[in-house]
């Protein structure tokens, strides 16, 4: 089985390359080689590459940075979605696209579901909500996979930023009201790989089809996942600090989040036989690897 996937740099594309199975090929492409803006580049990346499925990690993620920046944001994770699964079904391909929990507003009490009404807070959220329907309108092939807080040891992200900034103070201040479900981006790219096994066993089949939402097991909050980080890190002699948790109204952003980002993954589950480990595993995995890469 060969994969195709979008977004070369990013988190889950990097986990995606750095799975090893003697079945299975992955061709990660990013700019200048690909570009999701372009569809020509895309129809000429397919072609040249002959994948089984496509997977379409690539994502403008700058969240903050999307509010000022929104005609970028739209272009890559709206209209470039478009344009990737427009291609793969252009050459009789499924795609399997990521989106985010931010399409949804935060104020359920429970974790969300597929069927769940969105109502994004930000522009990153009304891109990647966009960026869905976009896909599910270019190619009725599609898994639209959505997950949460997704954390690796490649690249910024929470883990890494935090790591970081403990090195630079003693203290830091972590919001505590917004709660979600941590996903390590290696157990997101085992997740994928599950999924488009199934797809491409069976890609004449509905099951696999529509909306899924993938995370970690467990939930915390960001102060909750500072906490854990630095406990394991400590644990191993590395950078820690005291986290103060706060409100989020203590902690202004240009674009609002959800105070609730838990995403049930049952339909996955039920679907794929599939079930993420539990988030805090995944950070003691991400610590092994950057222990290993430390000079």
């Amino acid at each position: 089985m060969k994969l195709l996937v979008t977004g070369r740099q990013g988190q889950i594309a990097q986990a995606l390359a750095g799975l090893i199975r003697p079945d299975v090929t992955i061709v990660a492409l990013g700019r200048p080689d690909v570009d999701i803006r372009d569809r020509i580049s895309l129809d000429r990346a397919i072609a040249r590459n002959r994948p089984d499925i496509v997977v379409n990690a690539a994502a403008y993620t700058a969240v903050d940075k999307a509010e000022s920046d929104s005609v970028l944001a739209f272009a890559i994770n709206a209209e470039g979605a478009g344009h990737v699964a427009a291609a793969a079904e252009a050459a009789g391909l499924p795609v399997l696209h990521l989106s985010t929990d931010y399409v949804f507003a935060g104020d359920k009490d429970d974790a969300y579901r597929e069927t769940d009404p969105v109502a994004p807070l930000n522009v990153y959220g009304r891109s990647k909500h966009v960026g869905e329907l976009a896909v599910a309108a270019a190619n009725p092939a599609h898994a639209i996979l959505r997950t949460a807080w997704v954390y690796g040891p490649h690249g910024t992200n929470f883990l890494t930023t935090m790591l970081r900034l403990a090195g630079e103070r003693d203290s830091l201040r972590v919001v505590a009201d917004q709660r979600g479900t941590p996903t390590h981006a290696g157990d997101l790219a085992e997740a994928i790989l599950i999924a488009a096994r199934a797809v491409t066993a069976a890609p004449k089949a509905e099951n696999w089809r529509g909306l899924f939402h993938v995370a970690g097991t467990g939930e915390t909050s960001w102060a909750g996942f500072a906490t854990e980080i630095f406990r394991q890190s400590a644990a191993r002699g590395g950078p820690s600090a005291h986290v103060e948790p706060i409100a989020t109204a203590d902690y202004p952003t240009p674009a609002r989040r959800p105070a609730n980002s838990r995403l049930d993954a049952g339909r996955f589950h039920t679907t794929f036989g599939h079930v993420l480990p539990h988030w805090t595993s995944g950070v003691a995995r991400c610590l092994d690897v950057l222990d290993k890469a430390a000079p």
